[in-house]
């Protein structure tokens, strides 16, 4: 059976049961379809989309850029033809709370089985930067309502994002998050604690499912799934750690390629034709049009 003969994307059913387990859930981070196949293969039960990552692939950089139409169309691409559960990274709600509404509904029809929302003043910052702003508790509030109303399935995950540590700090992040969690959100994430005394802070004060960022080069040190886990979180989310090294290989491909004339020197390091196609699945599909092609004569 291929990919295009399965309803592959577990959904947010899955998901949700998975968030109120026992262990800690690790989502790798993809930027497309192929990269999201390569993920479910090593093994990972969730899969998460970053809005920088959908700015990134697109040469654009993280600051309220992209448009709800680009982020749905890539969740979909990615939904369609992998199994674990994806968590899409929906910014600010894409605008204010009505925004928030057709938001949901949109990325909920395209197989995302999670959003996170975030409480920064558009246009947004990436959270591991300095001079971000936030909107008033009470407007973020709303948009957690409006986001838990326009869902059709009661089991997907709203993720409540604070960026508050590094503008109001620590204590007003976990009471906005207290907030935020009244108003219906399902799960937090306290976007770039600085040390992992905050970590340990954060994971006793909120007793909901809590996300923790590990993002490389960022305010937030790197730690392990276990650590984590210890402290109460339930999902880590690793956003672009395999989009940074595609991007790096990419490079110095390109780079070697016009210094050396060809790609003799490095042949042995590049994915071969019948690995590619194995990740694809091309013998499936081809398997496929000749069964069709022998049931129309």
């Amino acid at each position: 059976m291929t990919r295009l003969e399965e309803n592959v994307n577990a959904g947010a059913s899955e998901f949700s049961r998975m968030i109120h387990g026992k262990r800690i859930i690790r989502a790798a981070g993809v930027f497309n379809g192929i990269s999201a196949i390569l993920a479910e293969r090593a093994g990972f039960p969730a899969l998460y989309l970053s809005g920088s990552g959908v700015a990134g692939a697109m040469g654009l950089p993280d600051l309220s850029i992209t448009t709800l139409t680009e982020v749905s169309r890539e969740t979909r691409n990615i939904t369609r033809i992998v199994r674990p559960p994806l968590i899409v990274d929906a910014d600010t709600g894409f605008g204010e709370p009505l925004n928030v509404i057709r938001t949901v509904r949109e990325l909920e029809s395209s197989g995302a089985a999670a959003i996170h929302i975030e409480d920064q003043v558009i246009p947004k910052k990436c959270g591991h930067l300095s001079g971000k702003e936030l909107v008033q508790t009470e407007e973020m509030l709303m948009k957690i309502r409006a986001a838990v109303k326009a869902r059709r399935n009661r089991d997907f995950t709203i993720i409540a994002r604070t960026d508050a540590i590094a503008v109001e700090g620590l204590e007003n992040a976990i009471s906005r998050a207290k907030k935020y969690v009244e108003a219906g959100a399902d799960a937090i994430f306290v976007e770039a604690p600085q040390t992992p005394e905050e970590f340990r802070i954060i994971g006793e004060s909120l007793q909901v499912p809590l996300l923790a960022n590990m993002t490389e080069f960022g305010k937030s040190p790197i730690m392990s799934a276990s650590d984590l886990e210890r402290m109460g979180f339930r999902i880590v989310i690793y956003p672009l750690t395999a989009f940074r090294a595609a991007l790096k290989t990419m490079e110095e491909i390109y780079n070697r390629i016009m210094s050396e004339g060809s790609q003799k020197g490095f042949i042995d390091a590049l994915m071969t034709r019948d690995q590619f196609y194995n990740v694809i699945g091309y013998n499936q599909y081809e398997e496929m049009d000749r069964e069709l092609s022998g049931i129309r004569r």
